[in-house]
């Protein structure tokens, strides 16, 4: 690789980077706009300790397991303990971490929605660590690190069950799903706000302090997926990547609108009024939806994931305050979503 493509190609992936940094904001405008005011410094100082411990964490350890040499027969990479010489990309080593730490932070991130209001700090604070100390980076090890998940060798686990290896381009489930079922076990263990159910059972909303927070925040999110899915390609340089990362930031997008759309003229139809939150969380739906095969699918194919994913998070909702209430509906916008995205890629 020439010299100019080669720092073409650094500066895209630290753009990317940066993009899917200013997610971190978008995510705590998104959640402190649906959680009562009172929470507010709560919810943004936990947005903070997640990016600032996974930052450190991630650096001294988590590259290592997730990017290092195979250990336990592709479970874990070994630990780096702040050394980077072990890694032999293309990309500058430095460069290579920021992005996958931003990542890493955003895994974290996700789980602060469902736990939000009835968390103790403290606790909180061990949660996020362990995320991105142990279980983003091994989990990650799986599929990006070469691990046993993408391991295309002919008498690998995956190629004799499966004939194939495992698809995640963006982070649908490496980064999401994982967020979305540490938020499901978040909430188990936490239970229901107090003043959730009445008497009789039933579930009552709590509304949110500010919409115009949540949507900004929604709007930050939905720009920053645009670092997160063509970034992932890694490379701007040449016509394959160029025309790699335009075709990503298309279906990226359409994605996006379809799922919003979809909630939108559901929640119409199911309550005799378009539900601007939900119709919010759509969009985040179809974000999500998209992230595994963004890469793969057709125009129209990503406008059918983002329909499809929009109309399910509806009903996934509905299931989910009946048994199993979250703050912020990240369970039903990230578990759900991403996980229908991993079966499916």
């Amino acid at each position: 690789m020439d010299s100019l493509s080669l720092s073409l190609d650094t500066v895209w992936m630290l753009l990317a980077a940066m993009l899917v940094f200013f997610m971190q904001p978008g995510f705590a405008l998104c959640e402190a706009g649906f959680t009562r005011s009172k929470n507010t410094a709560n919810i943004l100082f936990k947005n903070f300790v997640d990016f600032m411990f996974g930052s450190l964490l991630f650096w001294f350890v988590g590259f290592g397991l997730m990017f290092g040499s195979d250990a336990l027969g592709g479970f874990m990479g070994l630990p780096n303990w702040g050394d980077l010489s072990f890694y032999k990309g293309d990309l500058p080593v430095e460069g290579f971490l920021i992005f996958e730490t931003v990542f890493c932070a955003t895994a974290a991130t996700i789980v602060s929605g469902a736990m939000a209001e009835r968390t103790k700090f403290s606790m909180y604070v061990i949660y996020s660590a362990i995320i991105s100390l142990l279980i983003y980076p091994i989990e990650g090890h799986w599929t990006w690190g070469g691990g046993w998940l993408c391991n295309d060798a002919a008498d690998s686990f995956m190629m004799t069950t499966f004939g194939a290896v495992f698809h995640d381009f963006a982070g649908s489930a490496i980064v999401h799903s994982v967020g979305g079922v540490l938020a499901l076990i978040g909430a188990i263990a936490l239970g229901p706000r107090r003043g959730k159910y009445g008497k009789d059972g039933k579930s009552r909303a709590i509304p949110g302090h500010s919409l115009t927070l949540a949507a900004l925040g929604v709007f930050i999110l939905w720009m920053g997926w645009f670092g997160f899915n063509p970034g992932s390609q890694l490379a701007a340089s040449g016509a394959v990547n160029r025309t790699a990362i335009c075709h990503v930031f298309l279906t990226t997008n359409l994605a996006a609108a379809a799922g919003g759309v979809a909630t939108m003229f559901l929640t119409w139809l199911k309550y005799k009024k378009p539900s601007f939150s939900l119709t919010l969380n759509g969009v985040l739906a179809g974000l999500v939806g998209i992230t595994a095969g963004c890469d793969l699918v057709s125009p129209v194919g990503a406008a059918v994931i983002g329909l499809i994913c929009g109309t399910v998070l509806v009903f996934s909702i509905e299931f989910i305050d009946c048994s199993l209430p979250a703050t912020v509906l990240c369970m039903a916008t990230d578990g759900v979503s991403s996980e229908l995205s991993a079966l499916a890629f």
